[in-house]
């Protein structure tokens, strides 16, 4: 029987009830002691660069940058910068030819590999090379956008919402961006036919700019190294350092059927020393830095554990499964999948450990109060902005009395990590719902549609999430409540799932359709009483909810206008998943009583597999692919694999390209050390790092792994060749 730990023993990651959970708040939200570890709190102070260092292209940081590292940012070397970038789905790449070739991380396009995969092929575990060009492989309903234009439209948008009724300014922000959208279209139709303007909220929502970008749709394959290099290390490794991954692949643009010449792309760099500066460009995704403490308080205390626990518990089921059905859960890539939560699941613990860093969050409330004083001390900011705080604090107070319900119904509807039966019947019940209103055949056709999309799972599994979601109504709303009553049935949660799934018609996707369908689906079904149970809660919940963080949104809004008042571009906004250029050093660090290296090397890689791997019973994560297993003659072992540096990155940063001064390529960022997590909140450079493939890592495996010397060719000498044996014949 499969095992579940939240069940049986082992202790969960957090189980509170919401009377502990009240009891939890009144004391993480008690004044904090002035002394912590031999550190006096009120004599903290926010350091320059706490709210970090994603400039936006509309601001470019030109004059720190020159006097920082001694060249000339000049306009044009910002306009290079960021017309030599790209932005793919989920990632960030960049030009590194004259023909439209584009580096990126191998995982920002591990399902483009599989998806190229023609029948008998799995180049996810073989890898890619295509030796001509003609070889080059064209990947179905993807793109790649390229930034061309950049334009603050703040005053524009403001002109119209300030003008605005209360309640009228959101459709009024609306239909303003709408027209700004259309304009720039029209202005840069010129550029191609495929023209996109999106319109992002900086400062969130403090201001507003609009980007606009020509998307390619001809996007091919070129190189990919086999998913072990891309991936090496697997879980365990993730977000650490030393890190030896070969993480990185191959594109290419192509504009009516021939190679794209882009006007702007970056040299192929010598690599790099300690010291060096390094300047990462790319789309780093949604932070918390401005954030209030009242805000992130209520992250720590709330939202934030229920995350980790949610996630913890959902990873304990899969590692559980593994561990019971290896052959099963193999074909099923759970390994894969537990990645993917457990990706989420560190980067959640490492915010909560930030955010119960006393020293973090009185770097944070210095911070606040500085800009608190800033905004008292003008007149004029003060009767606008003054009771900003205030009102902010008042809503997070109104939230946390949604504490239970918050912990509850997390990720409910989530068929990733959560039960697809629950899903499935909340759809049924939707359905139903639906029907009994009359409504019109095509809003039908959707719900309808939905349903069909919930597919079935393993029984050992999907009772592994049901039961967990049971233990969150427990947990949360107590033993009494009505929701918990109808799940458990006086039972324990693992055996009440159990004992659900076999009573209901909603554990099979088809016979739920054809209950739905043929008008049979009862009441009387087990998950559909539950259903019925849970609704009149969270159609309370929800809605109270969406207020408080629309009301929460808008002060946040206000909150990002007058932070720009008093310090202009000086602070860079929260990370957006619009493009940024970040600045720092290659630079190691001092970690568990040793000191982490700047760069690792192949040496280290052959390292981990004949310690970790090769069949040693560690883990097959370090294990690698067979041409790799002897290292072949022509490897310099010793050439530097990975490396990192103090540059600000984020998630939405994979693939971006490190360069130098000189605009030379000179990694591939691909992740963050453990350190790096409390990025979301802070940026400290005392040991957070970013983590890069190296240049002379990705030539060298070229060169004499995937014999790809045309590829090499084109990024160091601008050559483009049709073919491996063109490429060969030109070098003699």
């Amino acid at each position: 029987m499969l095992r579940i730990c939240a069940l049986r023993g082992r202790a969960p990651r957090l189980a509170l009830s919401s009377a502990a959970l009240l009891a939890l708040f009144a004391f993480a939200t008690r004044p904090a002691r002035a002394q912590v570890g031999g550190v006096d709190l009120d004599t903290i102070q926010a350091g320059r660069f706490d709210y970090g260092k994603m400039w936006t292209f509309e601001y470019p940081p030109a004059r720190y940058f020159s006097e920082t590292y001694g060249f000339d940012a000049s306009p044009d070397w910002f306009d290079r910068a960021r017309l030599s970038v790209l932005r793919i789905p989920g990632c960030s790449a960049s030009f590194v030819s004259p023909y439209g070739l584009v580096a990126t991380n191998h995982h920002c396009v591990r399902g483009v590999v599989a998806r190229v995969s023609e029948e008998g092929e799995d180049l996810l575990s073989t890898g890619f090379s295509a030796p001509t060009l003609a070889d080059e492989r064209p990947i179905p309903r993807y793109y790649a956008d390229h930034l061309i234009a950049v334009q603050d439209i703040s005053d524009d948008v403001f002109a119209v919402t300030d003008a605005a009724a209360e309640e009228d300014r959101d459709a009024a922000r609306g239909r303003v961006i709408e027209e700004i959208q259309q304009r720039l279209k029209t202005e840069y139709a010129s550029a191609g036919d495929s023209i996109w303007v999106q319109v992002i909220g900086l400062y969130n929502g403090g201001r507003y700019s609009a980007y606009v970008f020509h998307r390619f749709t001809d996007v091919r394959l070129v190189v990919a190294a086999e998913l072990q290099l891309g991936f090496f290390g697997g879980d365990p490794d993730n977000f650490t350092y030393p890190r030896y991954d070969l993480d990185f692949a191959f594109l290419r643009v192509y504009e009516n059927g021939e190679p794209y010449r882009p006007e702007h792309y970056f040299g192929w760099g010598e690599g790099v020393q300690p010291g060096d500066p390094v300047f990462i460009i790319g789309n780093p995704g949604q932070t918390n830095r401005l954030k209030t403490i009242s805000q992130l308080e209520y992250q720590r205390d709330v939202s934030v554990p229920i995350a980790v626990d949610f996630l913890g518990t959902r990873l304990d089921v899969l590692a559980d499964y593994r561990h019971a059905y290896p052959e099963e859960a193999r074909a099923l890539d759970i390994r894969n999948w537990m990645f993917g939560l457990s990706n989420s699941w560190k980067a959640s613990s490492g915010r909560l450990e930030a955010l119960n860093n006393p020293v973090i969050m009185a770097r944070k409330a210095d911070a606040e109060r500085k800009l608190q004083a800033a905004i008292a001390a003008d007149a004029e900011l003060n009767a606008t902005y003054g009771s900003l705080f205030a009102r902010l604090e008042a809503i997070q107070v109104e939230k946390r009395e949604w504490a239970a319900a918050s912990g509850a119904f997390q990720g409910i509807g989530n068929t990733r990590a959560g039960s697809i039966t629950m899903a499935r019947a909340m759809a049924a019940d939707a359905v139903l719902e639906a029907r009994a209103r009359g409504v019109a055949d095509e809003e039908m056709a959707e719900l309808m549609e939905e349903l069909q999309r919930i597919d079935d799972r393993a029984p050992e599994l999907e009772a592994g999430f049901l039961a967990l979601r049971f233990a969150d109504f427990e947990r949360y709303l107590g033993p009494d409540h009505p929701i918990t009553r109808a799940a458990l049935r006086g039972m324990e949660p693992l055996p009440a799932a159990e004992a659900m799934l076999e009573e209901s018609v909603l554990d099979s996707g088809q016979a739920t359709l054809a209950a739905v369908e043929a008008g049979t689906l009862s009441a009387e079904d087990p998950m559909i009483a539950l259903v019925a149970a849970i609704l009149p809660v969270t159609r309370e919940y929800r809605p109270a909810m969406g207020a408080l963080t629309g009301e929460e949104n808008d002060l946040q809004a206000d909150l990002g206008r007058v932070r720009f008042e008093v310090y202009g571009s000086d602070i860079p906004p929260d990370g957006s998943f619009s493009p940024r250029i970040a600045d720092g050093i290659v630079k190691g660090y001092a970690y568990n009583g040793t000191l982490a290296p700047p760069y690792t090397t192949f040496f280290g890689l052959y390292d981990r597999y004949f310690s970790h791997g090769r069949g040693v019973g560690i883990g097959e994560e370090w294990d690698l692919p067979e041409r790799w297993k002897t290292p072949p003659e022509g490897l310099d072992l010793s050439t530097p694999l990975n490396f990192v540096s103090t540059t600000d990155s984020y998630g939405g940063n994979s693939g971006s390209p490190a360069v130098t001064p000189e605009l030379d390529l000179v990694g591939l960022n691909f992740d963050r050390n453990i350190n790096g997590l409390s990025r979301d909140f802070i940026y400290l450079p005392e040991q957070g790092r970013n983590v890069m493939v190296d240049v002379r890592a990705i030539r060298a495996a070229l060169h004499v792994m995937y014999d790809a010397d045309r590829i090499v060719a084109e990024m160091v000498a601008g050559m483009m060749y049709d073919s491996e044996d063109e490429a060969d014949a030109a070098a003699m």
